[in-house]
């Protein structure tokens, strides 16, 4: 950091320090000066103090002091001050050792610049020294404990000893004794941690800092074991809070609590979250130094030799990173072992939440370090001179997904020839292939101790838009559309247009699917065969209708055969069609790359991703979402949906129609799903109902298996669509099994879509036939309008406008009996707006309240003030873990119950969350909600909508004030297209949630996206 101060005279260095001050006691006015050095900052000084020993240096002779010239009331007042200063600091570090170590090393710094310095003496010394104290950066390891406001608390090992259950009482039920074990486990599982912590103090870093001659030097010590003190110190207290709640326990039996206390301290998260920042830089020093000092290598070897379970180095260091989700998966287990009711349920689900919350973000962390480190390996293999090199160093690329594939080449006839690893990078917008090099000497040895990354070198690499996934039954388009090059052996067929529908080259699954279409040619010849057979009026012995049939019947079999390898090979192959040179006509050429997935999911991963990808760099999602800036840049890309799709929510036609209600059907084929079109989008089939009132109603019926949605029905019904519900069907391998349980066996034998209408009808569509067969029809009592449908394992509930639910029972079929008249629930006198059924509940809204019904008995349980104001209607309920979130008619906050207690626990104005997108805007209102993916989805009335995450887990789902917020406009600021060229005004935003496990939502106004 001295590079700016030239060695000017050598000799100068050599004839002692004494030289380097001649001019400074030189007599002149030099009280106007404050060097800002005293005598006191020079005690215990010694040059090597922080840094390796130089050969040649040599070492001070005697102690050096100055001091300005100052009065002696100046100089005691100064000396005073001096001492006041430093007392205060060593109290906010923790001890007078801290401020003497940040002291000699600013001497150091400065000596050294000193030594070094030009004849112009102190002064041009102190101008180098300044400017480089301004220019330093901040490095992990500068100072352990420097700038962090961590107090050391010593524990006596002695004294506070580990926490240990003492024998079990007599007389305690069977979940006492689970919970007993599952706290056993934690008070081992925190043990072995903590020994973890002081094995890689004790055992790595205190000998490497002792050792002499040093193999590693102080900083770089301080670099690899940054923080590692720190995290041992948080545990150490929490060992000791856990050692008093474990002998307390057989009479409280409360623990989480602790939890909560010890890991909300934004201390735990600070602490964590550098240490797993850090961990990639450390693992790398780590693995340079076993390459560069063999005396570093061996240290390890016998460390790791010596120990009694044999774990690494990096064994002991990854135990931070794995900790917080051992936590979690031991909690969870106490939870469902705690029954409703007990002292320590809300606060383990408290405690849950916490730890969720930790993880998720020290997880982000790692994943966007991990990303960096990527992109470095990738960079650093990379010619400088590459264009590609100047993409990667620009800082602009994010990693997506990268993952090692086998690229496989095939002969003409579909089989085999050779295959070879490759590491694939997806990039936001670039894909590059690269071959794997692990041939670096002495390597295998380092690898048993630290893992290394191979060397990578560039095959390929093509801009993302240009890349195209090529699947079964799309090889036709994809060669008439241009040239092929398929990779053969070192050579290439170049296959034009005129000529390929004679010499097609089918690759592994093209070939099956070819033989399963000459099958099913094969089938329509044979079933026109067997109707002439039948106007046979002669009997032949071969030649007959059974003989016939058992043709059709053989080659039926044959092709549920082929399509079975249809489906098993092509759910690990992933087909690319790439941008090659052009040929010697100019025609563009493309080439086609086979790889092998490690698994089906990773396949669907990488179609998926490659999809998304493309799509997120189009116009409308840069940005499609606006969030604070700290907030982008501690995110890994992908956090926020993307944009896929947007339509009219119903035809040119009927744009007058509101839209009153949508819901996903989903559709589960074997075939479907492995295609390059329809990953991003839930297969299935998307129900939006809607109508005037007063008047007729009409329900569109949207495909969502290709690439984009498309309408495939559209019938009137007779009164406008307020609201709809899935309810799905058994699985057959649950009726197969036996597996079904009390309620999967209430459940109808198809899967069906209730619909509630304006005036009082209930109609049940089967979702799987596309006439759209309305199965059952029935009427609400007194016709009134049916708000809201909810089902459950027993019951069909609707809310009604006058403040009654009907619940209409299940028939021994599956289905409702809706002819007959059904128990009605008063709630009140306020229409019932919506409802949701928990467990072994049913909350139905009325007004500000929110009654709690028995979802069995139908007896009401409970009735609770949502919103102390009355005009306050409930108009939307979701759950998450242990929690439900309420909106409400009027105002601009979501509010938190828990499903338990009933208790108010939080409340998020979402007005203070869309200044992003509509600065100054304060009337907002919610208009929907909805709860998927770890995020609270919240439409307003402004056309914006907010999503906010929330835990997943089991715990309570509130939201922290350090969570990011992101907030999406969804009128014309957001490119939604005009409709038979009207203007789209910003309108309410509705959410349709299309299933947990598809990760797609519908946000719904005058049009769809």
């Amino acid at each position: 950091i001295y590079d700016d101060v030239p060695y000017e005279n050598v000799d100068l260095i050599q004839r002692g320090t004494s030289l380097i001050y001649e001019d400074v006691h030189q007599d002149g006015p030099q009280e106007t000066e404050d060097l800002g050095w005293s005598s006191s900052e020079f005690e215990s000084y010694s040059e090597e103090s922080g840094e390796e020993s130089k050969p040649g240096a040599e070492p001070t002779k005697h102690k050096v002091s100055f001091q300005p010239k100052l009065s002696p009331d100046l100089h005691r007042l100064k000396e005073r001050y001096s001492r006041t200063k430093r007392d205060i600091q060593a109290l906010k570090v923790g001890g007078r050792d801290m401020l003497k170590q940040r002291y000699d090393g600013k001497m150091t710094q400065l000596m050294k610049a000193a030594k070094s310095g030009t004849k112009d003496g102190l002064e041009k010394t102190k101008i180098a020294v300044m400017r480089t104290f301004l220019n330093r950066k901040d490095v992990p390891g500068d100072s352990e404990e420097e700038e962090m406001g961590f107090l050391e608390v010593p524990v006596n090992d002695l004294k506070h000893l580990f926490p240990e259950l003492g024998p079990m009482p007599e007389g305690l039920s069977p979940q006492q004794v689970v919970r007993r074990h599952i706290l056993g486990s934690i008070v081992q599982s925190e043990r072995s941690y903590v020994d973890s912590l002081r094995r890689i103090l004790q055992d790595y870093r205190n000998p490497l800092v002792e050792m002499e001659p040093k193999v590693l030097s102080l900083r770089k010590c301080q670099v690899v074991f940054f923080r590692v003190k720190e995290i041992l110190q948080c545990h150490s207290m929490f060992q000791i809070a856990l050692s008093s709640r474990v002998a307390e326990w057989d009479t409280t039996e409360k623990i989480g609590d602790l939890f909560v206390a010890s890991f909300s301290k934004s201390m735990v998260l600070d602490v964590y979250s550098e240490y797993v920042n850090n961990f990639t830089t450390a693992m790398s020093l780590i693995k340079k130094a076993c390459l560069t000092k063999p005396a570093f290598l061996e240290f390890l070897k016998k460390r790791q030799m010596g120990s009694v379970d044999r774990v690494t180095l990096y064994g002991l260091m990854v135990k931070p990173i794995q900790r917080f989700p051992q936590f979690i998966l031991l909690l969870q287990d106490m939870l469902k072992n705690t029954p409703k009711g007990h002292a320590d349920r809300l606060s383990l689900q408290l405690a849950l939440t916490e730890l969720e919350t930790l993880a998720e973000k020290l997880n982000e962390q790692k994943r966007l370090a991990d990303q960096v480190a990527e992109i470095q390996q990738l960079t650093k293999s990379v010619s400088d001179r590459s264009s590609i090199n100047k993409l990667l160093s620009s800082g602009q690329r994010q990693l997506l997904l990268c993952e090692t594939l086998t690229e496989t080449v095939y002969s003409d006839r579909g089989q085999l020839i050779k295959s070879k690893e490759r590491k694939v990078f997806l990039l936001n917008d670039m894909l590059v292939c690269t071959n794997i090099n692990f041939k670096c000497v002495g390597q295998l040895e380092i690898s048993t101790l630290v893992p290394l990354g191979p060397k990578y070198i560039v095959k390929w690499n093509a801009a993302l838009p240009q890349v195209q996934v090529v699947e079964v039954g799309q090889e036709s388009s994809a060669h008439e559309k241009d040239n092929v090059v398929i990779p053969n052996l070192g050579l290439k067929k170049h296959m034009p247009s005129s000529q390929s529908s004679h010499n097609k080259v089918y690759l592994g699954p093209p070939r099956l699917f070819q033989e399963l279409q000459d099958l099913q040619k094969d089938l329509a010849v044979v079933e026109q065969i067997t109707l002439l057979i039948s106007t046979l009026h002669g009997t032949y012995q071969n030649l007959n209708m059974t003989v016939a049939q058992d043709w059709c019947l053989a080659l039926q079999r044959l092709m549920r055969v082929k399509e079975e390898e249809i489906h098993s090979a092509n759910k690990c192959r992933l087909r690319l069609l790439l941008p090659g040179k052009p040929d010697k006509s100019g025609r563009p050429v493309n080439v086609m790359v086979v790889f092998i997935t490690p698994n089906p999911l990773s396949k669907i991963s990488w179609v998926n991703r490659l999809h998304l990808a493309k799509i997120a760099l189009r116009e409308e999602n840069q940005p499609g979402w606006l969030c604070p800036e700290e907030d982008k840049k501690c995110k890994a890309p992908f956090w926020c949906p993307i944009l896929v799709s947007r339509m009219p929510a119903f035809s040119s036609r009927a744009l007058d129609l509101q839209l009153g209600a949508a819901v996903h059907s989903p559709v589960h084929s074997s075939l479907l799903g492995f295609s390059a079109v329809s990953t991003s989008l839930p297969q299935g089939y998307l129900w939006v109902g809607g109508g005037q009132e007063g008047s007729g109603g009409q329900v569109d019926i949207f495909s969502l298996n290709r690439a984009a949605p498309r309408t495939v029905k559209s019938f009137p019904v007779s009164a406008q669509v307020l609201c709809s519900e899935y309810i799905p069907e058994r699985s057959e391998e649950e009726r197969a099994d036996g597996l079904e349980t009390s309620a999967d066996q209430a459940l109808p034998p198809q899967p069906v879509i209730c619909l509630g209408l304006q005036d009082g009808s209930i109609l049940v569509y089967g979702s799987v036939d596309m006439g759209t067969q309305c199965l059952l029809t029935g009427k609400s009592p007194g016709l009134q309008p049916v708000l809201c449908l909810k089902h459950s394992p027993d019951y069909l509930f609707a809310g009604l406008q006058d403040g009654t639910v009907a619940a209409y029972a299940r028939t021994s079929g599956g289905f409702w009996d809706l002819e007959a008249e059904p128990a009605c629930l008063t709630v009140g006198l306020a229409p019932v707006r919506t409802l949701l059924t928990l467990d072994d509940a049913v909350w139905a809204s009325c007004g500000n309240q929110v009654t709690v019904f028995d979802a069995t008995t139908l007896k009401a349980q409970q009735t609770f003030e949502a919103h102390p104001e009355e005009e306050a209607s409930v108009t939307h309920m979701i759950k998450a873990g242990s929690g439900v979130w309420m909106a409400f008619s009027c105002g601009s906050s979501v509010r938190l119950f828990h499903t338990e207690t009933l208790e108010h626990l939080q409340e998020i104005n979402i007005a203070t969350r869309t200044t992003f997108a509509l600065p100054g805007q304060k009337n907002v209102r919610v208009t929907s909600l909805l709860i998927c993916q770890g995020l609270l989805w919240v439409g307003t009335d402004q056309g914006i909508l907010v999503l906010l995450p929330v835990p997943r887990l089991e715990g309570i789902p509130k939201i922290t004030g350090e969570s990011p917020s992101v907030a999406a406009r969804m009128g014309n600021t957001c490119g939604l297209p005009d409709v038979a060229g009207l203007s789209i005004p910003p309108a309410p935003a509705r959410i349709m949630g299309a299933g947990v496990q598809s990760q797609s939502h519908w946000s719904s106004m005058p049009a769809l996206e």
